[in-house]
């Protein structure tokens, strides 16, 4: 250490403050743990201001001007299409207009310490604030941080951009420009065809934008159900959406104003914006993990108990994106959860801090499967949803996935419009449920449900798989009538009920 450098030390130090830094800062601080966490960007991360919150904003007017059309009487009130200016305008509201005070407030009630700034690791619970002229804020360049106890790493992930010539030259949107766009491009290409691809797809179309959307694959969203994914195209299609599979982009120019995309099937593209939507990556690459012995760029392996696995003294952990065993805020935030339960439970009574609850330590390390201290859900039930149109929901696995972890499934599957909760909620209702079903264990392993507001279905199927609920029990749990999870009564017929 450098004569007169500046030392601050606490007893966990938490590595980003997004989402997921901040649920395992809260956790860790609620044992009496003295918690700094750092952040070179805007307090409350990806989620807050470019990722979930912008992006449903973006997306819900257009449900909602979809569900009143699909409901006579209502329909009738509906006289022209999307309010574009409101619509952004009402974005702005949940991004606080990219401004973080708030969040900056309640790291301050809870008594949080915040540093600005970037950080690399230089040793074992240490780390060192680099440069960066992006952060005014920042703490002087070359203070040392120590965790006395632990430290736990939530940076996250970043957007992968294809090596393709000419394609970062042109200045692609990522999901970053897409979500936090000031002006609605007439017409925008999409490379990808996952989720952010399909629900961006659907925003873009409602406000106006000609869409294109460029697939490798033969499908959309590989990671759900081919059911599902094939009712996603279709209604991308409905939409007008120019939807291509089997296509690359091989080179990309952009030209007064616009870009210029070569595709691997022949031909050109040409579209006023360009968003590339291929994926992600964690985001350790500048995290000096070579003084700890890790691979910079590398995902962080973790144990349940969310410990980094390969670093001696049980001091690091790390949660959500940058472990890349979770890709949603939700699940990261659980994992959060655990994270900061366990730092809470190991070092509360070391740092001669009050303990995390009676005997936590004790619990911590006779800890079972479906323990507080264990992210075991990230095995067998996470949950996800599509807010495309029609949504998707999904939790646990796919019957594919199944049978690839040599289960022995069967699926039940049913049409949602059937019910009478459907037929109330929207004429001409369209949308599946499937039950992937265990019968050895007499248990739902996996669920699927597309349709107008499906995600609101998710979480009684999401109960079901982690509380491992035998069928026959599930048989008792009765729907209200008329409800759309009324469709839980007719997959248990199906299964032989």
């Amino acid at each position: 250490m450098n004569a007169g450098q500046q030392v601050l030390e606490y007893d966990v130090v938490v590595v980003g403050a997004g989402a997921v830094g901040e649920n395992a800062a809260d956790r860790a601080g609620r044992a009496g743990l003295s918690v700094a966490i750092v952040e070179d960007e805007l307090v409350g991360g990806e989620c807050s201001y470019w990722a979930c919150m912008p992006s449903k904003a973006l997306l819900r007017p257009g449900a909602v001007l979809a569900a009143a059309r699909a409901v006579p009487g209502a329909s009738e009130a509906v006289t022209g299409g999307l309010d574009v200016a409101a619509v952004l305008a009402r974005r702005d509201k949940f991004t606080t207009d990219w401004d973080d005070a708030g969040q900056v407030r309640w790291l301050e009630k809870s008594g949080i310490a915040l540093v600005r700034g970037r950080v690399r690791f230089t040793g074992p619970r240490e780390l060192v604030l680099v440069p960066d002229p992006a952060s005014p804020e920042a703490e002087p360049v070359g203070t040392v941080l120590r965790a006395r106890r632990a430290v736990v790493v939530a940076t996250g992930s970043e957007p992968v951009i294809p090596p393709v010539p000419g394609l970062i030259e042109s200045e692609p949107w990522t999901s970053r420009e897409a979500t936090s766009a000031e002006s609605v491009p007439g017409s925008l290409a999409i490379i990808g065809g996952g989720v952010v691809a399909c629900e961006l797809a659907v925003a873009y179309t409602d406000l106006g934008s000609a869409v294109t959307v460029l697939v490798r694959g033969d499908r959309l969203l590989d990671r759900m159900e081919p059911f599902a994914a094939q009712e996603v195209e279709e209604s991308l299609v409905e939409l007008g959406v120019d939807v291509r599979f089997g296509v690359e982009a091989t080179r990309a120019a952009r030209e007064d104003g616009r870009t210029t995309v070569e595709l691997s099937t022949g031909g050109t593209l040409v579209a006023d914006q360009v968003l590339v939507a291929t994926g992600r990556r964690p985001r350790t690459s500048e995290l000096g993990l070579e003084a700890l012995g890790l691979e910079p760029g590398a995902a962080l392996t973790v144990d349940d108990a969310m410990e980094v696995v390969g670093v001696d003294g049980g001091w690091l952990f790390a949660a959500g994106d940058v472990t890349g065993r979770t890709a949603t805020t939700h699940q990261g935030k659980y994992d959060a959860r655990v994270a900061g339960d366990v730092v809470a439970a190991r070092f509360s009574q070391a740092a001669g801090a009050p303990d995390a609850g009676s005997g936590a330590a004790e619990a911590e390390r006779a800890a079972g499967p479906w323990s507080r201290y264990r992210a075991t859900a990230d095995h067998a039930a996470v949950p996800q949803v599509a807010f495309t149109r029609p949504e998707v929901s999904t939790v646990g696995l796919t019957e594919q996935a199944a049978r690839d972890a040599g289960l022995r499934v069967r699926t039940v599957r049913h049409a949602i419009g059937s019910v009478s909760g459907a037929a109330v909620a929207a004429d001409g209702y369209r949308g599946t449920a499937q039950l992937v079903l265990d019968d050895a264990r007499g248990v739902v392993v996996g669920a699927t449900f597309t349709g107008p507001d499906a995600a609101e279905l998710l979480h009684a199927a999401t109960i079901a798989v982690v509380a491992e609920a035998p069928l026959d029990r599930l048989w008792h749990a009765v729907p209200s009538y008329p409800t759309v999870s009324e469709v839980w009564l007719r997959l248990l017929e199906a299964a032989g009920l």
